[in-house]
């Protein structure tokens, strides 16, 4: 890299920048605002460095702002978690693969030595750059001024005028804190900045924006030289096909004789009726909590199986080739109707004790596990398998977009306060657990003519819970603005008039919510 001095400056800016975004304030907008400034900042220093990156590269910006931008819009815990992991992922992907772009071709194993390199680069490469620049330096020509003696003459230089500028300063300050009370307040807020107590908080957040700004540039660094990628993994088994076609056939065949047993009796019992469950003895609650993890676990197994016994399995004519195939398709149209029947089980649980955040991510879970199974097949149809990691890349980034854009805590509202209204139970201190994605469905619920008193009151209750916790808290920076928690505020506050009907009680840490129909619900 020929631009050193642009590559430090700009980590540290970044680091400086992670600091200001970050301290003492939760995730919201900082969090895309610094995901652009990396971006932005990263190029940059590679761009004058005239690094270009491959096109296919290029096309990872996309799903980066995407997630980038969800911590800004969503706040229900799974989807703020999985958004920030795949942002990292995503812009580690984007580092490893700068300028050769060949990260959709990469297999499972590339994916692994990738990251252990990058890592590699994040600790060691910034010092060994330093020591290549060095070793590099050229001599200075006859009668020039040596680089390190003019940067100490320049630095002498810059303290003498802060020196002389110090007291100039403290005249003209004193004089205009003595003309505004305004100013005079400013002022003395940032010479509280200098007090000895914050000497240890100031040393802790100078470290880590140094750990910041030196892991950035070995990123930048690892982007510059090491992300050609010409080579991938060969395509060599790390394991060799040991296992003959035969044990494979007995094994997927057993596999799928198990399978087909199991749907068998689905069809018999569980598919033809729901009532047919109570001929067995079995509630809906007991049937579907007894099963339904235990049929997920099968899935997933099924895949893992598949994948390894395609690894390790030796195919040596078109005969046995297409008769692995066969047997793997067998087992997933298996494990297809095996999820259609957890997916009625939950259904079952759901309808008796109502909707959560761990079903709803199971719903969708299931069919995004599907379909990874039913492309693991295909791809080995069509002697593909090496792009099965872009498949799990594809389908891991579809079940997180997913969650987000279903908005979990807003569908668990408008599910559950159905089920109330058709005269089932309404779990308040639950609802008013969630996050501020679901306030505005709660708002809308509330709002809906035809919803039965009861219902109405309870939902209010849940209103009056979020309020309550609205007027406990502090106003946020914008470093930490969600557009989440404003409009759940915007819902709240429209309502604001009408839940003053509701009396709150507060004892010791319990509060409660007395409703218009003399009904007590304890906030969470």
């Amino acid at each position: 890299m020929k631009r050193t001095n642009i590559l430090w400056i700009t980590a540290l800016l970044l680091g400086w920048f992670f600091d200001f975004l970050f301290w003492k304030q939760p995730l919201g907008l900082n969090f895309a605002i610094y995901v652009l400034l990396c971006l932005a900042g990263g190029l940059l220093v590679l761009r004058r460095n005239e690094l270009r990156p491959a096109w296919k590269s290029l096309l990872l910006l996309i799903p980066i702002l995407l997630f980038a931008f969800i911590s800004f819009l969503r706040q229900e815990p799974l989807s703020l978690f999985l958004s920030l992991v795949l942002t990292l992922a995503l812009m580690s992907l984007l580092a490893v693969s700068f300028l050769g772009g060949r990260w959709p071709f990469y297999s499972l194993t590339d994916y692994v030595v990738q990251s252990f390199r990058l890592a590699g680069s994040l600790l060691a490469r910034p010092i060994l750059f330093l020591v290549e620049t060095r070793q590099a330096g050229v001599p200075p020509a006859e009668g020039a001024v040596p680089r390190s003696r003019a940067g100490w003459k320049r630095f002498w230089a810059i303290l003498r005028g802060i020196l002389i500028a110090l007291p100039v300063l403290a005249i003209f300050a004193a004089l205009l804190a003595s003309a505004d009370l305004v100013f005079a307040q400013r002022l003395n807020d940032f010479t509280r900045l200098f007090r000895l107590e914050n000497l240890p908080q100031y040393l802790f957040r100078a470290f880590y924006i140094l750990i910041a700004a030196y892991a950035l540039a070995g990123a930048i660094l690892h982007a510059a030289s090491k992300s050609q990628d010409e080579q991938l993994w060969s395509g060599k088994p790390l394991v060799p096909q040991f296992l003959g076609f035969t044990e494979a056939a007995v094994v997927l065949g057993a596999v799928v004789a198990l399978f087909a047993a199991f749907v068998v009796i689905q069809f018999q019992y569980f598919f033809g009726a729901s009532a047919n469950i109570g001929v067995q003895g079995y509630t809906y609650s007991e049937y579907a909590r007894r099963g339904f993890g235990e049929l997920i676990a099968v899935a997933f197994c099924s895949l893992l199986l598949f994948l390894g016994l395609s690894a390790i399995v030796k195919r040596q004519n078109p005969a046995q080739r297409w008769g692995f195939s066969g047997l793997g398709i067998g087992m997933v149209l298996l494990v297809g109707v095996i999820l259609v029947s957890a997916f009625q089980r939950m259904l079952l649980y759901e309808a008796a004790y109502g909707f959560s955040r761990l079903r709803m991510y199971t719903h969708i879970f299931m069919i995004w596990l599907g379909v990874l199974l039913a492309v693991a097949v295909l791809l080995e149809l069509l002697r593909r398998e090496r792009l099965f990691a872009l498949a799990a890349l594809l389908a891991t980034l579809g079940f997180a977009l997913s969650l987000a854009l279903v908005n979990v805590d807003a569908s668990i509202v408008r599910q559950n306060v159905a089920r109330a209204s058709q005269g089932q139970g309404l779990d308040v201190p639950y609802l008013a657990s969630l996050s501020p994605d679901s306030v505005p469905a709660l708002a809308a619920a509330y709002e809906f003519k035809v919803l039965p008193g009861l219902t109405r009151d309870a939902v209010g209750a849940v209103l009056v819970c979020r309020l309550h916790t609205l007027s406990q808290s502090t106003d946020g920076n914008w470093r930490s603005f969600t557009l989440s928690a404003w409009w759940a505020d915007q819902a709240i506050t429209r309502l604001q008039g009408r839940l003053q009907l509701y009396h709150v009680t507060q004892d010791q840490d319990v509060v409660k919510i007395l409703t218009p129909g003399n009904v007590y619900y304890e906030c969470p």
